[in-house]
């Protein structure tokens, strides 16, 4: 039986900054990424991807916004915007993967499904929202829309308000069983796409969106568990981890183990905004009997040894 490994492919890796998001950026953007990715086959794994989204939902919200001011088009909740992105996203890949395969000679079927994920509606995150989504807003706008239940932030640029959503940890994915069953065939699998669609179950046993974003390595740490995958490739645009980043004692992480590499995150080596969340999901993986998470540049894949490597 092949090795299984599920990969994350960060937002930004397909929606680069300073780009416009045209489609054929992202297009663009997103051929290379499966070059990457398709090295992985030559190493006799079968592939599950996951991907984000940040970039993407953010456009979407600005489209809903302007579509509410101009035309008073209903603005669209958080779980109808990830479903978009998902569909858009995971059509991209696909596409893109057929061609990068196609250039290889390699035949191989690919679907994206659409996931829902589940997280728990008493979750402590929807508590205290966090996670900034969507365009700034004025005070008078915000004043407005706290109406709707609504929580602002201010940015600490000055730019305005910004609203902000729960980010709950998922408990479960939807699906897992049938993607395990197509990766294991043979198939690309695209899922879990932006961390997939929050949705809580009901105490009337009905599944309901919720508003919320959730982490897009985490959920993909936790499909993997469900999967059995070998391996839990993160994605990202530097080649390693590093501890004492931008000091004269900047040192880059190799094969390090869940201890060692949980210190340095109790330490606070590593920013909630970008390092953080990566390595909490790589430990988890690792802690709920992966082999092996590996943490690097989408080009250092073939590299036997690249990259930050967490394992038992």
């Amino acid at each position: 039986m092949k090795k299984l490994a599920v990969v994350a492919l960060g937002g930004n890796a397909l929606l680069k900054s300073g780009q416009k998001g045209t489609v054929s950026e992202q297009e663009e953007n997103i051929f290379a990424a499966c070059e990457d990715v398709a090295d992985l086959l030559d190493l006799g794994y079968d592939i599950v991807i996951a991907h984000g989204n940040g970039p993407q939902v953010g456009n979407v919200l600005l489209q809903h916004e302007a579509g509410f001011k101009e035309f008073g088009i209903p603005k669209q909740p958080m779980d109808i915007c990830v479903a978009e992105t998902q569909g858009s996203i995971g059509y991209m890949i696909e596409q893109q993967m057929r061609n990068v395969l196609s250039e290889r000679g390699v035949k191989k079927d690919i679907i994206a499904l659409i996931t829902q994920v589940l997280v728990d509606e008493d979750d402590t995150a929807f508590k205290n929202p966090t996670k900034p989504v969507g365009p700034y807003y004025t005070e008078e706008e915000k004043n407005k829309m706290n109406e709707q239940g609504w929580k602002f932030q201010e940015d600490p640029a000055g730019r305005g308000y910004r609203r902000v959503v729960a980010s709950p940890k998922p408990i479960d994915i939807s699906n897992w069983k049938v993607v395990e069953t197509l990766a294991r065939q043979g198939n690309i699998v695209i899922t879990v796409g932006g961390g997939g669609i929050p949705a809580i179950l009901k105490k009337n046993g009905k599944l309901e969106g919720i508003d919320a974003v959730i982490d897009k390595d985490l959920a993909s740490a936790k499909l993997a568990s469900n999967i059995n995958a070998d391996a839990f490739f993160i994605l990202t645009d530097v080649t390693n981890v590093m501890v004492n980043f931008n000091t004269p004692e900047q040192e880059k992480l190799g094969s390090i183990t869940i201890e060692e590499i949980s210190k340095h995150l109790a330490d606070g080596q590593f920013t909630e905004g970008s390092m953080a969340p990566k390595v909490r999901a790589g430990i988890q993986f690792v802690e709920n009997g992966g082999k092996e998470t590996v943490i690097t540049d989408a080009r250092l894949l073939k590299k036997e040894g690249s990259g930050t490597r967490i394992v038992k």
